[in-house]
């Protein structure tokens, strides 16, 4: 089971947190452009990505289960555990509470041929900040401190 879960955690993380980050890194070019069915995809590809993501979560959960060696591989109280759950939570929320709200909004702006310039700065920082966030987390997996 111990290697079923891994497997999917990885799995899962490779193929659902990958693709988020390139969205929400590169989500800034469609309003660069004033594409706004680049806009409308990220957005959409965003939300999609996001909500998928919650498995990765609930593998790496299954995996604190299992032991190896007959020690447990984590728990809630493990300082890399609540952490990257912590940063996980973190990156939705700018996911979910900045980024694409601000693609929505310009996506209505360009089909209504009004300026986005100011929305650019916007998703390109809270892309940014993703991006670093799941690389923390990558870190603390591997690194797992207090472990």
């Amino acid at each position: 089971m111990l290697k079923l879960l891994l497997a999917a955690h990885l799995i899962l993380a490779v193929f659902a947190i990958g693709p988020l980050v390139h969205a929400a890194t590169t989500a800034g070019r469609g309003i660069r452009t004033g594409n706004g069915a680049a806009t409308a995809s990220a957005s959409r590809m965003l939300r999609i990505y996001a909500n998928v993501s919650v498995l990765v979560v609930l593998a790496g959960i299954g995996l604190m289960s299992q032991k190896r060696h007959g020690v447990k591989l984590g728990e809630f109280g493990d300082t890399w555990i609540w952490l990257s759950l912590a940063l996980w939570v973190v990156a939705m929320g700018l996911v979910q509470g900045v980024i694409v709200p601000t693609l929505d909004r310009a996506t209505k702006r360009i089909e209504a041929q009004d300026s986005v310039v100011s929305l650019t700065a916007r998703v390109a920082a809270a892309g940014g900040v993703v991006a670093l966030i799941f690389l923390v987390i990558v870190v603390l997996m591997v690194y797992r401190p207090g472990h």
